[in-house]
């Protein structure tokens, strides 16, 4: 049995029901379970995609995204979302890593799907609804690998590394039940829910905090490609969902929205948010208007779903995330992975079946993260005496802007490459709309120069827009350790 069976399952019980809403249309989970087990067959017979493979997708979010996840889940193959919002050059580093057998990509990408494609002749590059519809077409035949089950791997996230190149997360199926099953308890979630989804797929947070859980336990999903408020309040007026999750960036957006005052919220049982320590003073703003604010707590190496403040349960206790959820462990540690008395700040690490099997091909950087089975999430945070974690800082220089993350590792390997550059850091800057936003000190060459518009314009060829920092400061030099470590942490309080 793996993951796609449940999809069979819920078909079996309630094939009327909808599955899926998108841009109007609706998909019950019988043609749901169908198409999905007509694009594995196509996926086999066409592409070759056997146990083992993988399947790339570049594309905003669409019901067929959730087709190619779960028709994976059938073969025994692996989905590799890729982020939209990343450069060609840093999507063809994850392409190469992750030798995909097929590459889908949505029309709005035509640009980076046909960079993609001059690059990796070797491999298909298919328009994401067409290509998907080609092989819904394709001849009769189970498609079903019989080696198939719940520790078999079905995911690959790919992840900013300290390293500054992105790692690839695997989660297996039992990662996803794991979260599935944790979401339940979380939000009190059943198949009477409808679920609003307008955080992107790429992400662990868009696809596993609510839109798997729900069609795992036979949920409707409505599907937004992309979060624009506008679309976002006329769902909730409309469609009445009863769970969304939303980031503080898109909380923000919308209660500073004209309608959002006048939008009746009341259909919402729960708002869920993470991805960052989110202020208080956005969850106090949906709270005032009736709709209780759920935190959640992980990383895309959990999957992300690992401790959180439950529906119904303790929602008193100011800044807390929660508790560990109902099929993982937690704990805070010192250096050594001892367990520290509550109060005392550590590092927080997870156990359980959520947690991430392997970075893809990168056996030091599992070693590096994974110590007993324990994912160590380099988040710094306290437990209180009743067990309730409390998130104190992020990663060591982290960079979390409107819910993404920015490895500075990563930016200043890029500004490295310019030839007036000798040495750079990048730290973040509080933003009120984005949290944080990158800037750069930037160290040149003796006797070179360049200004902040050619660095911009050097760094927007190889990275993510919002990876680029906002502003250059030109320094004689950067702090450093006694073995010249750039203190960032020094950086960041002169800022």
């Amino acid at each position: 049995m793996d993951l796609s069976d449940l999809i069979e399952r819920n078909a079996a019980f309630t094939p009327d029901r909808v599955a899926l809403r998108f841009e109007g249309n609706d998909l019950s989970y019988a043609a749901f379970a169908a198409r999905i087990a007509a694009v594995a067959r196509g996926l086999q017979l066409v592409h070759g995609v056997r146990r083992g493979d993988r399947v790339a997708v570049l594309a905003a979010n669409h019901p067929d995204y959730l087709v190619l996840l779960f028709a994976c889940a059938r073969l025994g193959a692996m989905l590799v979302p890729l982020n939209w919002r990343l450069a060609v050059p840093e999507l063809a580093y994850m392409v190469t890593d992750a030798t995909p057998s097929v590459l889908f990509a949505g029309a709005a990408f035509a640009d980076a799907m046909g960079a993609l494609a001059v690059q990796f002749p070797h491999i298909p590059v298919l328009e994401l609804e067409s290509g998907v519809a080609g092989l819904a077409d394709c001849a009769e035949g189970d498609g079903r690998s019989p080696h198939v089950g719940w520790e078999s791997p079905l995911l690959i996230v790919y992840t900013s590394g300290t390293t500054g190149r992105p790692k690839g997360a695997v989660l297996t199926h039992a990662a996803l039940q794991a979260n599935a099953v944790m979401s339940h308890h979380m939000h009190a979630m059943t198949s009477e829910d409808r679920v609003l989804t307008v955080l992107p797929f790429f992400h662990v947070g868009g696809l596993n905090i609510q839109t798997t859980p729900a069609l795992l336990c036979g949920a409707s999903v409505s599907i937004h490609a992309r979060f624009v408020p506008d679309a976002a309040l006329d769902a909730i007026t409309e469609e009445r969902p009863t769970l969304t999750v939303l980031v503080p960036a898109t909380i923000q957006t919308l209660i500073e929205h004209p309608r959002f005052g006048a939008t009746d919220l009341s259909c919402l049982r729960a708002v869920a948010t993470g991805s960052t320590i989110v202020p208080q003073s956005l969850m106090d703003a949906i709270e005032a208007r009736g709709v209780p604010v759920l935190q959640v707590y992980g990383a895309t190496e959990t999957g992300p779903v690992s401790v959180y403040t439950r529906l119904g349960g303790d929602r008193s206790r100011a800044g807390s995330t929660g508790l560990p959820g109902l099929l993982c462990e937690a704990r805070v540690v010192n250096d050594a992975g001892a367990e520290v008395p509550s109060g005392i700040v550590g590092e927080v690490a997870v156990r359980g079946p959520n947690v991430l099997r392997e970075y893809w091909g990168n056996a030091e950087a599992t070693a590096d993260s994974l110590h007993d089975g324990w994912y160590r999430t380099g988040d710094m945070g306290t437990r209180d005496a009743d067990g309730y974690f409390y998130i104190r800082d992020r990663k060591k220089n982290l960079i979390v802007s409107g819910g993404e993350n920015i490895y500075p590792a990563e930016v200043e390997r890029v500004l490295a490459a310019h030839p007036a550059v000798a040495d750079s850091a990048v730290v973040g800057r509080p933003d009120p709309r984005w949290q944080e936003v990158p800037i750069a000190y930037v160290q040149l060459h003796r006797s070179a120069t360049v200004n902040a518009r050619e660095l911009r314009a050097h760094l927007s060829r190889q990275i993510a827009r919002f990876k680029v920092p906002r502003d250059f400061i030109f320094v004689d030099a950067l702090p450093r350790t006694a073995l010249g470590k750039v203190q960032h942490h020094l950086l960041r309080g002169t800022r």
